[in-house]
């Protein structure tokens, strides 16, 4: 008997093993291109190649990427946001010249953990920023990113009203600001796990310290 049920619990098991899991392109940014140059003994392609950097995360990987027929717009694509498969050796991702291409990956760099946002682009990139901090510290799903855009896309709009007004005082500024966090959180908490929230409190002490900062600066800027 015993024997019998061990069998049945090794076939049941077997599927789960069997399944694979469906792959997950990530967002990433093209940081910087250049002309691809060939190593000592490495064979002339007759269609130029450029090493594109590409920031996916906390991780620079730098890829060879040789457009189909030498058409290609990738020297004026720093700045863009795409979305990367990551390999063990390649980089894949669709792009409307080239359709789904596969990249080789020559080097990659885990660059410093970054904990905080870079306030001098906040005012242009705020929500892009914010969606990929939260996403990559709280380790989101695609349905919870989902779910809590419509709360950081109006965080975003009353933000830049908020922090960057000349006319509002230094404690009236941090006064809304943490009030609006406050009310940004309640409408994310909902689509949360326990320990989710538990990072994102963190994360918000984190932020308002920067926020501080920020403000601080503004007024000394402002003096001077």
């Amino acid at each position: 008997m015993h024997k019998l049920v061990l069998i049945l619990i090794c076939m049941c098991a077997v599927p789960s093993f069997a399944q694979t899991s469906t792959p997950k392109y990530q967002s990433g940014t093209i940081m910087a291109v250049a002309n691809h140059q060939n190593a000592p003994g490495e064979a002339a392609s007759a269609v130029p190649g450029y090493d594109v950097s590409v920031k996916i995360g906390n991780v620079l990987y730098v890829i060879l990427f040789a457009p189909r027929n030498g058409v290609s717009s990738v020297e004026y694509s720093p700045g863009i946001d795409m979305l990367f498969l990551v390999g063990k050796d390649t980089l894949t991702f669709n792009s409307k010249l080239s359709g789904t291409t596969e990249a080789p990956i020559l080097r990659r760099e885990v660059l410093s953990a970054q904990s905080t946002l870079d306030w001098s682009k906040a005012r242009s990139q705020y929500f892009s920023m914010k969606q990929q901090h939260l996403s990559e510290a709280l380790d989101l799903t695609d349905d919870q990113q989902s779910k809590i855009k419509p709360a950081l896309e109006r965080e975003t709009a009353e933000a830049g009203e908020i922090l960057w007004n000349p006319v509002l005082s230094q404690k009236n500024k941090l006064r809304r600001y943490e009030k609006l966090i406050s009310s940004s959180d309640a409408r994310m908490k909902p689509f949360l796990s326990q320990n989710q929230v538990g990072k994102l409190m963190e994360l918000r002490r984190q932020q308002k310290d920067e926020v501080k900062r920020l403000i601080l600066e503004q007024t000394t800027a402002k003096e001077d």
